[in-house]
């Protein structure tokens, strides 16, 4: 897959504040004859799949909660330049620290749309609490030995997140 092993990327925490996320590199660099990267799902590697199957390439995010950029549970951190593009509802998930995993995740992962996903954690946000949280955990543990919800079809994980109809609040 090349290296480094570790896949470093800037993700907004808190408040939309930027941090060095980190992961297990399970894609490819690979290009097109135009110098363009191949699409993620033809990057992929079959030790990367394996990988997020069972959630692996996450665990170097622990050093990310031992520094404090993440808790265990919140929404997950996603990529800076989609916080241009969420309504006022959506940008709530930045009230708290993301997370490795959140309710979002145990309720559909990445089989999810969007706006749903952003509802889920938006309602987290809401609803918070230690309970919750063990919850979530006991949630994740079981949907990791499922492998439930890794990928939509034709995709690595999701579609990039494009925006939301400007009449929507979610």
């Amino acid at each position: 897959m090349g290296s480094p092993v570790l896949f470093k990327q800037v993700r907004p925490g808190l408040h939309g504040k930027p941090f060095v996320i980190y992961k297990f590199r399970t894609m490819t660099d690979e290009r097109d004859s135009y110098g363009e990267l191949l699409p993620e799902h033809l990057r992929l590697t079959s030790f990367g799949s394996y990988l997020r199957k069972y959630s692996l390439d996450e665990l170097p995010q622990l050093i990310n909660v031992i520094r404090g950029d993440i808790s265990l549970v919140g929404p997950r951190p996603l990529k800076m330049e989609y916080l241009s593009l969420y309504t006022p509802f959506q940008a709530k998930r930045h009230d708290v620290k993301p997370g490795i995993t959140g309710w979002a995740q145990v309720n559909g992962r990445n089989m999810i749309s969007w706006e749903k996903r952003f509802e889920l954690d938006v309602w987290y946000v809401e609803n918070r609490s230690v309970l919750l949280d063990f919850k979530i955990l006991v949630m994740t543990f079981k949907k990791v030995i499922k492998s439930e919800g890794i990928n939509q079809e034709g995709h690595a994980s999701m579609p990039n997140f494009t925006g939301t109809n400007k009449g929507r609040e979610c």
